[in-house]
């Protein structure tokens, strides 16, 4: 095996050891910084519900407060208002998902899913947990998913949900005495369920990782190409051409000129030995010539 050969695999080998290692840290951090995006869309659309259920609160209630006791009117309650402007939202963003699920809603169209009930009971066990954050797998892929407890903090919020006897009328006769009720202060009565596509993510974090690699690779076999072009000129030749020369003096060939190699490194050290050691050869035939 040729010294060039050698050199060229140790070279890729520790190539590909490298961009091995360089491949696995850059997708962590890579996907560390995917998922803290995946996050601020997250805080992104939970403010925006936030926001909607203030407005409906601080607005929209007061306004509709002598009308709501003749008839139930869903849009003054906050989570009503805060859902229904969100699936106008998916009309534009299809897969984002948001939900204010309930073990025992008002509202039918509020209960949780199976999936939905485990995280509140996990929140319920846990009232020092203030989200859950979990990878969701559906028909439409991968879902960044982060729920948020919904606790009762408010004695008002008890008027219309201890009982059906204290709640409003119009709001019993809407949706039945049978569900609703029953809630207590400071209980996790449900969640704020937010979920977002990680398919934009995961094609970013890939795409980056394929530019990094090709970028590398074109780096690695600029350097290789220089490096050999190095080691050619003030190794691989020098070293030749003192084989040849030592070759012809082996074989009785006197009349080759010295191999001279100037410098102050190893080879132009190595020359000079070699000289060096030629001349106490003739030396030493000459000697024995007479």
């Amino acid at each position: 095996m040729g010294l060039r050969l050698r050199f060229n695999l140790i070279l890729a080998t520790c190539y590909l050891l490298c961009l091995g290692l360089s491949v696995v840290l850059f997708y962590q951090i890579s996907r560390r910084e995917a998922m803290e995006q995946l996050q601020s869309q997250i805080d992104l659309l939970r403010a925006q519900a936030l926001s909607v259920r203030r407005y409906t609160s601080e607005e929209i209630q007061p306004l509709l407060a002598d009308q709501s006791s003749l008839q139930f009117l869903p849009q003054t309650i906050p989570s009503f208002s805060a859902q229904t402007a969100f699936r106008n939202f998916r009309d534009f963003y299809p897969q984002f998902f948001y939900k204010e699920a309930a073990l025992n809603p008002t509202n039918p169209a509020d209960l949780a899913k199976d999936w939905e009930r485990d995280i509140i009971n996990r929140l319920r066990a846990d009232p020092q947990l203030d989200k859950d954050v979990s990878i969701r797998t559906t028909d439409t892929g991968a879902h960044y998913t982060v729920t948020y407890p919904l606790v009762i903090k408010s004695a008002s919020c008890l008027e219309c949900h201890s009982t059906p006897e204290k709640a409003p009328p119009s709001m019993v006769a809407l949706y039945g005495p049978k569900n609703g009720f029953g809630w207590k202060l400071n209980e996790t009565i449900g969640a704020q369920i937010i979920s977002v596509p990680m398919s934009v993510a995961e094609s970013r974090i890939w795409r980056n990782l394929a530019l990094f690699v090709g970028a590398s690779a074109i780096v690695f076999l600029f350097l290789m190409a220089l490096l050999n072009v190095m080691l050619n000129r003030y190794v691989i030749s020098p070293v030749m051409r003192m084989a040849k020369t030592a070759e012809a003096v082996s074989m009785g060939d006197a009349s080759v000129p010295e191999f001279e190699y100037a410098g102050s490194d190893e080879i132009a050290s190595l020359s000079r030995s070699f000289n060096r050691m030629r001349r106490s050869l003739d030396s030493a035939m000459s000697m024995l010539d007479k």
